[in-house]
């Protein structure tokens, strides 16, 4: 798997003015990559991540995964892309508080029409995994920052997509989780996963094959460029 992110704009209007936190941005990532998205508030991390999710629409550029564009892509074969090509890790874990870790984990797959059996024994295989074993059905409320958030990233896992993207997995986290999730994502990429990460936390960049700085844009006009930091030894 490859991906492509070519001349990608992303713009919005605030107010008065129009915002383009992403404007004529390149990237290319190959599986078995982690790429860390790193920059202050506005640069346009989470923005690039949307819209790699088929979450946003951008303005102009491509977004491509073994040469099919997928930035225009609408309806069905949009939902499939989110389903089958794309795995979410949220800041705030987004799990669904009623639910214990196996049936948050079972979630995308029950809505991909796999049978509850075969969702949860997917979802203790990933859980299990991940050091979980216990905790099968404890609810989020009783499972510490790091567990959910590693519940969080199981459930990104369910439907065994190849690209992961993960929205500052970190920031809720100790010194001690930190560890333990930030290792959970080097092993996704070294299983031949596209990862890409938007974080704050330069502790990330110790397991990161590339650092990408992207830079604040300005209302109205473009920002100033993104650019690669050297590769990173892992």
């Amino acid at each position: 798997m490859k991906l492509v992110v070519n001349n990608l704009s992303v713009a919005y209007n605030d107010a008065s003015q129009t915002v383009r936190p992403i404007d004529g941005f390149d990237m290319t990532v190959d599986s078995g990559e982690l790429v860390l998205l790193n920059g202050p508030s506005g640069s346009g991390k989470t923005t690039l991540l949307s819209a790699i999710a088929g979450l946003l629409t951008p303005e102009a550029g491509s977004i491509s995964f073994d040469g099919e564009d997928v930035a225009g892509l609408r309806g069905k074969a949009m939902l499939r892309h989110r389903r089958d090509r794309i795995g979410m890790v949220f800041q705030s874990f987004n799990l669904i508080p009623s639910l214990t870790a196996v049936e948050n984990v079972a979630v995308p797959l029950t809505v991909a029409g796999v049978s509850t059996r075969q969702a949860h024994a997917r979802a203790k295989e990933l859980l299990s995994g991940l050091g979980l074993a216990e905790r099968f059905h404890h609810r989020p409320g009783a499972l510490s920052g790091g567990q959910q958030q590693r519940v969080a990233i199981a459930r990104a896992l369910a439907n065994d997509p190849p690209v992961v993207l993960a929205d500052e997995p970190t920031a809720h986290l100790d010194h001690t989780q930190i560890e333990s999730v930030r290792s959970t994502l080097r092993s996704i990429a070294d299983a031949g996963r596209i990862v890409i990460i938007s974080t704050h936390d330069d502790r990330l960049g110790e397991v990161a094959d590339r650092v990408v700085q992207m830079r604040s844009g300005i209302p109205g006009r473009a920002p100033a460029p993104e650019f690669e930091a050297e590769l990173q030894p892992v």
